[in-house]
């Protein structure tokens, strides 16, 4: 029968947390995973991707000195990010002497299945972070002892509440407006829209937008291909929606179910990512370096290890990361809030 010791060497933790299959998330595309070897990073606020145009010279006279103007930066720790599981004495008998084959395997599934919660569990926290950030231009920390607040720079005025599930709501006009914002401000256009399915509702049943696509007194519903077709047609953001959730475990044992992007965000932003999610080193993975059975090249974004405690007698799983999103083109967001 195998022991947990053969089970989860460092290595066989390593390799499988690396090779695992993971669901994607919103947050993968717009800001894309980089692994640092740093534990901190240099903060871009206000990064501008225009370009800046040379001076025409004579021949034979000086260049023009260039100058880097506009962002502004300043070096962010890394965030902590870690959860655990232990294996109780119960737990552990019963893996180094079962009954049976069925129930060895059951076991060993169980272990495994622990390591992929305590993955996803990761990597919902890194998730809740990047859609924080899009939608409010922060993120605010406060848990576990750590109070803290990052601003990434969205300008005040990048950022609106609206009010479009009641009264006469004008929906084209408030798009148009903070798209010419954006385009005033920074020279890009939005092209598109990251919001809830309930947002997305109020402007498909918007009796002004339904009688723009299909005539006055039409009760024809809406759908979303109609919707983003007509909106591409008056140079407006397309529409996608992200209603994907996670759980948070209170100091009671309790669950609550909590989104990553607010049900009333609706925020507009251009082509390309919004920046990137680095994840950087851990004490564990330094300790795992020192180790010459260990391939230091396979040691992904998040690392699981496990260790022993004495009394009581167990053994704990660990996921842990240093992860961090920056967000250089905050200034190129537009974040309303929908009441």
């Amino acid at each position: 029968m195998a022991q947990i010791e053969e089970l989860l060497t460092p290595q066989e933790l390593v390799d499988y947390t690396k090779e695992r299959k993971v669901e994607g998330m919103m947050g993968d595309v717009l800001f894309p995973e980089r692994k640092t070897e740093a534990m901190e990073i240099k903060m871009i606020k206000g990064a501008s991707g225009l370009p800046v145009a040379a001076s025409i010279h004579s021949f034979d006279v000086e260049a023009e000195i260039g100058s880097r103007e506009g962002a502004e930066y300043s070096l962010q720790d890394l965030a902590l990010i870690k959860r655990k599981i232990r294996l109780s004495e119960k737990e552990l008998i019963a893996l180094e002497s079962p009954r049976n084959s069925i129930e060895e395997a059951e076991m060993i599934r169980k272990i495994f299945s622990d390591v992929d919660h305590l993955v996803a569990s990761v990597r919902a926290r890194v998730e809740a972070m990047r859609m924080e950030a899009l939608s409010s231009g922060k993120i605010s920390i406060n848990e576990n002892g750590i109070k803290a607040t990052i601003d990434y720079g969205m300008p005040s005025h990048h950022k609106g509440t609206k009010t479009w599930k009641s009264g006469t709501p004008t929906i084209l006009e408030d798009m148009d407006a903070c798209v010419n914002q954006i385009v005033k401000d920074t020279g890009f256009t939005p092209t598109r829209v990251l919001t809830s399915k309930t947002i997305l509702n109020v402007i498909l049943r918007d009796s002004t937008i339904r009688s723009a696509v299909f005539g006055v007194n039409s009760a024809k519903l809406l759908t979303v291909a109609e919707l983003n077709a007509f909106l591409a047609q008056q140079s407006l953001p397309q529409i996608a929606i992200y209603d994907k959730m996670c759980r948070i475990q209170g100091k009671d044992g309790k669950y609550r179910s909590v989104r990553y992007l607010p049900e009333d965000a609706f925020v507009m932003m251009p082509d390309g990512k919004m920046g990137d999610t680095f994840y950087g080193l851990t004490a564990e993975e330094l300790e795992l370096r020192n180790q010459p059975d260990i391939d230091i090249h396979s040691i992904g974004n998040i690392l699981v290890a496990m260790y022993a405690t004495f009394d009581p007698v167990a053994k704990w799983i660990k996921a842990v990361a240093t992860a961090l999103p920056s967000f250089p083109y905050a200034d190129q967001v537009f974040s309303v809030t929908v009441i």
